[in-house]
């Protein structure tokens, strides 16, 4: 992984970030453990690159739980888009969706939930000046934004 932040930062203001990962590495462990060194606390992100294999997830309401849909091609990340929040436990918590994009055209989308990238994944972080808190909901079994 190589990152550099956009611009010296003021801790009043946003930071912006540029993540590069690299071939093998595991995304959502990656962007997870960045947000965590840099104490990220409220940031909206985006991504594209490339995937070799990967994990989306479908939630499920009626069981509370994510329906995973296995990826085991490789595959171009046409569109990432996600938040960071702090979670129940205050660490950084990722929510992101993706939408890969196969050889025919054809594409498949859903909830991230890992990804190993193949040959890159270029990630753009805004962060916030203000912190947001992501909580737990019992009602519906995700952690949802807490405003």
């Amino acid at each position: 992984m190589k990152s550099k932040e956009l611009a010296e930062s003021d801790p009043w203001r946003e930071r912006n970030f540029v993540v590069v990962l690299d071939n093998g590495e595991e995304a959502f462990a990656a962007i997870t453990r960045f947000a965590e060194k840099h104490e990220i606390g409220g940031a909206s992100l985006t991504a594209i690159g490339a995937f070799r294999s990967a994990m989306l997830g479908f939630f499920d309401f009626a069981t509370k739980s994510y329906r995973e849909i296995p990826v085991d091609d490789q595959t171009e990340v046409l569109s990432a888009i996600g938040d960071i929040a702090i979670g129940d436990d205050g660490k950084p918590s990722l929510h992101m969706h993706v939408v890969l994009g196969f050889p025919d055209g054809s594409t498949k989308g859903g909830h991230f939930l890992k990804g190993i990238v193949h040959p890159t994944l270029e990630i753009i972080i805004r962060e916030s000046a203000e912190g947001f808190r992501r909580k737990k909901r019992k009602d519906l079994g995700i952690a949802l934004i807490d405003l």
